[in-house]
């Protein structure tokens, strides 16, 4: 690599310990400034920081400075995302306390960050785990279960068998398998705790006044799959059962003469009932092997679809027939009813299990110029109804309604609006996350612990055991307590909650750490809230952004403040990998960044990290890849320092010229990075570098104009190379600080281009004229001659054998 023609290191050292002791980028609320939140997504404690930290902080914190210079008084804190199951099989495997590991985590990253040379306000930090913290998220808990959104239920959950523990729908991934450890998951029926999402459903659809990625927009829409439709009765007769209906929803109510078959969730508590003897071994083998299947494993597309016929029917009220029985692991009890109709004539699903259990097909949507043929495929088109009683000839999209309003006179269905989205999971039976404020008394039942007793703190003394357990629920003097109500014996809630809580809310608690009359101080919040920008990665668009606008709507609807959004503005990163694959221990490929920050210092790898390509869709690192960089700030460091300014023969054109593109650059600059295009950003303050380089050769401006010229390309540098702009400015005799300074102001007549009028003749004669820069190129103008209308007539259908320029006058098209 290219020798640096400075010291990072003591650059980098010099004035980070600077910033720090003059609490440069610490922020107040009594700023004459308007305020903007720009935060990052906070890194979970997992002890070291690799490049791929570095490149969602460094750019985002590029923009935050940009945005200090634009005269806004910025936010832009940091803090650690501190429990979780990571530091809990952390102290399993290595004998020691999840809060030691987390804690010396916390201290290393820290540094870590610091080397950034971020303008992090770090007075604003928040640490999860500890209790002045997870005190408030306990009382959150308790104004949700006040509200009537937290609630213990008995439900069937995804259990990770190796970190003891069960998960949220959202935490299960690929084929069925725990998103932390990748172990293979099963279903378990646990008393859990839930949050009642659904009751947002409709609103967490919407987007409205939210500058974010359609791509994010519509995956959370998708999570919450919404289904508008009917739900419909079909008659059940079955001995020792006192159901007289099972109920099914469904998007085609214009189908229903076409079902041939019913098909019941594994899980669906009348499945045992309602199976005859002669079926029982075959259905019981079938749910046993689908409880080991996860959700996504069992609707995924691209699986067989299996089933079992369990031996009973229902009938179908608007034709009398009977309709067979049958459960398969591709429907969900969790969705409608549990129970789907089976229409394989219009449905591939269906066609395809009905063609393999040899299952009637039933024609009732007619494509045109149908002639009673069977169908090869199922029809999922619009068409005409056909075998539907007194609704034959109608089409098929009148006929939803006029079939729903008639299930809806006879009683037998209603219009109805389903969703995918189930109430969040909370309950984790782990110990290293916040405790549930709850207590179990034999008198009085389920008692919440009062606000005065919080927080519930966490037992020291632990116990962990190999097998992964909580050690809460042998911890008899965390477990026993008294009841808060008749202060009879009682035992506190041993499940813990999901780490999602914490990160639900942590925005909030930056615009006031240190309070403690409450989650923030409401003055300091309307200040504050709600965050201007947000970034991060587009994996959390279904966890933790999704939770954060649930938490967000329902503080919101209890009065505690009064917007229903927590980010207006989201930019997602893409990914940085290495040797082509995305980093991860296992596969050695992770980049430590404080190597390269030791050797070349921080800017150096924040403007490679820009520089590798757009920064919403990611790179690969590779080390040859910053001596461009370096060859680039040791070019700047020279121009500034080493090589003085000396007047030749000063020219007005030149200097007219340097002003122009001086303001054409500040132009480009300030767009792109308010967009964040930080690679062309990079790649315009390189052009102006040389173009500076050019002008110091000749001598051809006024000192003033020069130096001018210099001072701008620092401001405009300034947000990505913090260190070395800072000492460059000091050097130049300006006063400290050159992050303290306004962004330089974008002239458009300063910017505005020379103009000359080009002529331009085919075979020697005039045929049009144009406008264009003086600066413009011989081959843009020989392509803007070619694309005028006037020209392209007398070019129709010839050869172009020639084209002639003469600079600043004239194009002459030669055609034979």
């Amino acid at each position: 690599m290219p020798v640096m023609k400075y010291d990072p290191q003591e650059i980098d050292r010099k004035w980070q310990e600077r910033w720090a002791k003059d609490k440069l980028y610490e922020v107040h609320e009594d700023s004459p400034l308007p305020k903007y939140y720009a935060l990052t997504m906070f890194p979970y404690t997992s002890g070291d920081l690799h490049i791929g930290h570095w490149y969602a902080m460094a750019p985002s914190d590029v923009h935050a400075r940009f945005k200090r210079m634009q005269g806004f008084n910025v936010m832009h804190p940091q803090g650690f995302d501190a429990f979780g199951l990571p530091a809990e099989n952390a102290a399993i495997k290595r004998g020691i306390h999840p809060h030691t590991w987390t804690m010396k985590n916390v201290e290393n990253m820290r540094l870590q960050l610091k080397t950034i040379g971020a303008c992090y306000d770090w007075s604003r930090e928040v640490i999860t785990c500890l209790p002045e913290y997870y005190k408030w998220t306990e009382w959150f808990f308790l104004k949700l279960y006040e509200a009537g959104l937290a609630y213990r239920a008995k439900a069937p959950v995804w259990w990770c068998p190796h970190c003891q523990t069960s998960l949220a729908n959202e935490q299960v991934v690929g084929a069925g398998e725990c998103e932390r450890c990748s172990t293979p998951v099963a279903r378990r029926d646990l008393e859990q705790w839930f949050f009642r999402i659904t009751k947002y459903a409709d609103e967490l659809m919407e987007h409205t006044g939210l500058d974010w990625p359609e791509r994010i927009k519509i995956m959370q829409r998708n999570w919450v799959g919404k289904s508008e439709g009917a739900e419909i009765s079909f008659g059940l007769e079955h001995p020792g059962v006192a159901e007289k209906e099972l109920r099914v929803f469904t998007t085609r109510p214009d189908t229903v003469f076409g079902v041939t078959f019913m098909v019941m969730a594994p899980e669906h508590p009348l499945v045992e009932k309602l199976t005859t003897p002669e079926c029982r071994a075959e259905v019981e083998a079938y749910i046993a092997q689908t409880r080991k299947e996860s959700e996504i494993e069992r609707q995924s597309t691209e699986k067989e679809k299996t089933g079992v016929f369990i031996g009973s029917y229902v009938t179908n009220k608007l034709n009398g027939e009977k309709v067979q029985l049958w459960i398969a692991d591709y429907v969900l009890f969790s969705y409608g009813t549990g129970i789907v109709m089976g229409v394989p004539a219009h449905d591939t699903r269906d066609f395809a299990f009905a063609k393999k259990y040899d299952i009637p097909i039933r024609v009732v949507i007619a494509p045109p110029g149908w002639k009673g043929q069977e169908f090869e495929d199922a029809w999922v088109e619009e068409g005409t109804m056909v075998n539907s009683g007194q609704f034959n000839g109608l089409p098929n999209v009148q006929g939803k309604g006029a079939v729903s309003d008639f299930l809806e006179k006879k009683d037998w269905g209603k219009r109805k609006t389903t969703y995918r989205l189930r109430d969040w999971l909370i309950s984790r039976q782990r110990y290293w996350g916040a405790p549930i404020p709850m207590v179990y008394c034999p008198e009085c039942g389920i008692v919440p612990v009062p606000e005065k007793d919080l927080p519930v703190l966490l037992p020291e003394d632990a116990e962990f055991r190999p097998t992964g357990e909580s050690p809460l629920k042998y911890h008899k003097e965390f477990v026993n307590t008294t009841c808060p109500h008749c202060h009879g014996p009682a035992q506190r809630e041993t499940d813990t909650m999901d780490t999602f809580m914490c990160s639900s809310w942590y925005y909030f608690r930056y615009s006031s750490p240190g309070y403690d009359k409450g989650p923030w101080d409401p003055q300091k919040l309307k200040y504050w809230l709600p965050v201007d920008l947000y970034t991060g990665g587009a994996e959390h668009a279904v966890m933790h952004l999704f939770y954060s606008r649930f938490f967000t709507k329902a503080l919101r609807d209890m009065g505690l403040f009064e917007f229903g959004e927590p980010f207006i503005r989201l930019f997602n990163q893409g990914t940085i990998i290495a040797e082509h694959q995305k980093m991860s221990k296992s596969r050695g490929n992770v980049v430590n960044p404080d190597e390269y920050v030791k050797e070349m210092g921080a800017d150096v790898v924040r403007a490679y990290l820009m520089f590798i390509g757009p920064w919403e869709q990611g790179g690969e690192w590779n080390d040859a890849g910053m001596n461009g960089i370096i060859r680039w700030l040791n070019r700047l460091w020279a121009l500034v320092i080493e090589e003085s300014y000396t007047e030749k023969k000063v020219d007005a054109a030149a200097i007219k010229d340097l002003h122009r593109i001086t303001h054409q650059t500040i132009h480009r600059v300030t767009d792109d990075i308010a967009k964040f295009r930080f690679n062309t950003m990079l790649s315009a303050l390189m052009e102006f570098t040389n173009y500076l380089g050019k002008a110091q050769e000749a001598g051809n401006v006024d000192k003033a104009s020069y130096h001018e010229a210099i001072d701008t390309l620092l401001l405009m540098l300034a947000p990505t190379a913090p260190h070395l702009t800072e000492e460059l400015w000091t050097r130049t005799g300006h006063p400290y600080s050159i992050h303290q300074r306004p962004w330089p102001k974008f002239s458009a007549d300063m910017a505005a281009e020379e103009m000359v009028t080009l002529v331009i003749q085919v075979n020697g004669k005039l045929r049009d004229r144009v406008s264009v820069p003086v600066s413009i190129s011989e081959a843009e103008a020989k392509d803007l001659a070619l694309q005028q209308e006037r020209v392209k007539a007398h070019i129709q259908g010839k050869n172009i054998a020639q084209v002639i320029y003469v600079p600043g006058r004239l194009v002459n098209v030669v055609v034979k």
